[in-house]
């Protein structure tokens, strides 16, 4: 992982993809980070960090969890800590695709159905995983869902948050 920094701030990217940061951390006070976690999917983004053949697809029971693995793989690679349970996150961003199938076209009902059940399993996979993997953190104070396309093809969702890395003081 390259690194940059400037003043507060310190971006960590891959070489691979040298346009966008994979992190950023703003630097509050000597025990404070505040950490920008860039958008990714539990799709082709999980599969390329965490080296995976496969990906979840449309599956929240597997794709929430591959998505907060990312980003402890990506902040365990920029040696800040062990897991996205070290972070107090403050807001997520969520933007989420239609679902691939039935058609609204060809099947308007089934579509509306698939769509219910893919809102309420992805609020069901975030609160089980912020209550069985982060029990003692709070939860965000903003949880942004905007239905939109996304780059990659093969996921669902694309995420992206702010959190604290709050370490005690030495």
């Amino acid at each position: 992982m390259e690194v940059k920094r400037r003043g507060r701030l310190t971006y960590y990217y891959h070489q691979d993809n040298p346009l966008f940061s994979s992190l950023v951390t703003e630097a509050l006070d000597p025990e404070t980070l505040k950490v920008y976690f860039a958008g990714v999917t539990g799709g082709h983004t999980a599969a390329r960090v965490l080296r995976l053949k496969e990906f979840a697809f449309m599956n929240p029971d597997k794709e929430i969890p591959l998505v907060f693995e990312t980003w402890s793989a990506l902040l365990r690679e920029a040696r800040l800590c062990d897991s996205v349970a070290d972070i107090d996150f403050i807001e997520m961003h969520v933007f989420g695709r239609q679902p691939k199938s039935p058609s609204p076209i060809t099947d308007p009902a089934g579509y509306v159905k698939e769509r219910e059940r893919l809102r309420e399993a992805y609020a069901r996979a975030y609160g089980r995983y912020f209550r069985d993997q982060m029990p003692d953190r709070g939860l965000p104070v903003r949880f942004t869902v905007n239905v939109t396309d996304v780059p990659d093809e093969a996921a669902s969702y694309e995420f992206a948050a702010t959190g604290l890395l709050q370490r005690e003081p030495v």
